[in-house]
């Protein structure tokens, strides 16, 4: 088994993730770099890519999604992401196959059976061939279909639980904005070349290669947690890690073991911390990838000022690595709450201010530290 040091880790993955030296190229290469930008939020997905390019553009996301480069969709842990296509259906097969919307749980809380949910994908797949609809317009369109009277207030809801399987069964994604109005369409009509949802035991390698390759080490558990939040039977998920055989290497990090691509390990080894600060915006994958609940890389007793009420994730502050603060932008300043107490690295939180500033068009940025 390979052992390696906290340092290390940390080091490698602010490198894959294009924190380190920002050059991801396309927008494409750095959403599938990070295997999707959440996107419940627009900004904080345009920002999560901004600040990872060597050349930011306004709107580059947007402009993805426009150009049938990537996907909108309801994937991991039952978020909005944006991803690159193919990834896109690997994920998705994955999340599917948890099938989680025929446990008696779900079904209690949102009304809808089983065969319903299947006769909704049917359904749904045919209203919206070569058509773009709004959520008024797709609702009202499954209600003219008889059996489906009762599902009204679910299927307009904002949060979209009812409509969730569809996305992950390849029935629906998100189309373009109509205005302020939310739309969505078919896959196969929005993405160029979309050859629809695979079989999950087919999509596992390409998913678990591709989030090892950015949030590696780790177990099959933080896996399926980013996933699924650990809906996926824990015997399936730790059958997919061991048929990747010999394309994974098991690593020892501090006494901790996780797995990643063989392919870095020697990469791993060698990566080094070069006591850069970095600031990353809301809902970064970087915490979301290992999840707000890995104490090496946030201390427990911060969780809460980055994992914040109604799912709010928190702008970040990197310490080697390491979550050290929480920022906000007022105005034309960068207000700074670092978590420890101790000599203001004034120098290096300027020096990532201003990388900040250039990455998302605002310069002349300054930075305060807030008292406490």
């Amino acid at each position: 088994m390979v052992s390696v040091g906290w340092d290390q880790v940390f080091a490698w993955r602010l490198g894959r993730q294009f924190v380190t030296e920002p050059g991801g190229g396309s927008v494409g290469d750095i959403v599938g770099r990070l295997v999707g930008v959440q996107a419940q939020v627009a900004s904080a997905a345009e920002m999560a890519v901004a600040v990872r390019s060597s050349d930011p553009r306004p709107s580059g996301v947007a402009q993805g999604l426009e150009a049938g480069g990537l996907v909108k969709t309801w994937a991991m842990r039952g978020t909005l992401h944006a991803m690159v296509p193919q990834l896109a259906a690997a994920a998705l097969s994955l999340i599917g196959s948890a099938r989680t919307w025929e446990k008696p749980s779900w079904q209690k809380v949102f009304g809808a059976t089983p065969e319903q949910v299947a006769a909704l994908v049917e359904v749904v797949s045919g209203v919206l061939a070569d058509r773009v609809l709004t959520r008024d317009e797709l609702v009202e369109a499954v209600l003219a279909e008889p059996g489906f009277d009762h599902l009204g207030e679910q299927l307009r809801s904002g949060w979209g639980a009812v409509l969730k399987p569809l996305a992950w069964q390849g029935a629906l994604c998100h189309g373009p904005a109509r205005g302020t109005k939310v739309t969505f369409a078919s896959p196969a009509d929005q993405v160029p070349g979309w050859s629809g949802v695979p079989d999950p035991d087919e999509a596992a390698p390409a998913v678990i290669s591709a989030y090892l390759g950015a949030y590696g080490p780790a177990t099959p558990e933080a896996f399926d947690a980013w996933l699924t939040r650990n809906s996926v039977r824990k015997p399936v998920v730790r059958g997919w890690f061991a048929a990747m055989g010999d394309a994974v290497t098991e690593v020892d990090v501090e006494g901790r073991t996780g797995w990643i691509g063989s392919e870095f390990v020697d990469e791993l080894a060698a990566a080094t911390l070069d006591g850069a600060i970095h600031l990353l915006g809301p809902f970064d994958q970087y915490v979301l990838g290992p999840g707000t609940g890995d104490t090496a890389m946030l201390r427990s007793e911060h969780r809460a000022k980055v994992s914040r009420t109604a799912g709010w994730i928190s702008p970040l502050v990197l310490v080697d690595g390491r979550i050290a603060g929480t920022w906000e932008r007022v105005d034309d300043e960068v207000v700074v709450s670092m978590f420890e107490k101790g000599k203001f690295p004034k120098r290096e939180l300027t020096a990532a201010v201003e990388r900040l500033a250039e990455a998302i068009g605002a310069r002349g940025l300054t930075v305060r530290r807030e008292s406490g």
